[in-house]
């Protein structure tokens, strides 16, 4: 099992490599295109702004690799959301797999939305023996809108798509190396899809 996490300089890829570790895998940490094709599961994973993440994802070319794999992929947290058609977070066109949009919350909530908070409505086997209203742990301030690809919903100041899938992609905007044993049930599941 080839496990790749591509690392272009915007993640909190160590935590996610050491929660692959604790399951039993290595997971390669590279943004060379020819290892990533050649992974069995992609991670993609993302912290930070979203524009200059998107820019260091053109200057390698990965912007048009990503959305061409054919292997399970997860994109974590800003990785979900640049896999969506655009983002408020500096006016950022997105890769364009999920056809949904990432807005901001309101003020109306303290943003970022930080810590633990529930995900229901679970619709895909990426949440195989994980229970309805499981906590999971956020960090974020935008997010992607309810849609027909959401196969998990939260809510905070509105409803929305805490995870999403459209074929051979998932996205979560948790983190699911941060969260637990539910959280590692998670990508235990990702690696068995």
């Amino acid at each position: 099992m080839k496990i790749v996490i591509i690392n272009y300089g915007a993640g909190n890829i160590k935590s996610i490599q050491f929660a692959f570790k604790r399951l039993g895998f290595e997971a390669l940490l590279t943004n060379n295109p020819e290892e990533i094709k050649a992974a069995d599961k992609v991670i993609f994973p993302g912290v930070g702004e979203a524009s200059s993440a998107m820019e260091k994802l053109k200057e390698s070319g990965l912007d048009s690799l990503i959305p061409q794999l054919k292997q399970p992929v997860l994109g974590i947290c800003l990785g979900m959301q640049l896999m969506c058609n655009s983002t408020e977070e500096g006016h950022t066109k997105g890769l364009g797999i999920f056809d949904v949009a990432v807005k901001r919350f309101s003020n109306a909530v303290k943003v970022p939305q930080m810590g633990w908070n529930t995900i229901n409505n679970l619709q895909s086997d990426l949440f195989k023996d994980i229970k309805e209203n499981e906590f999971m742990y956020l960090v974020h301030s935008f997010y992607a809108e309810q849609c027909q690809e959401a196969i998990a919903i939260t809510t905070y100041d509105v409803e929305y798509a805490s995870a999403l899938q459209k074929d051979n992609f998932y996205g979560v905007q948790f983190h699911p190396e941060k969260s637990s044993l539910a959280g590692e049930q998670i990508l235990r599941n990702f690696i068995n899809l």
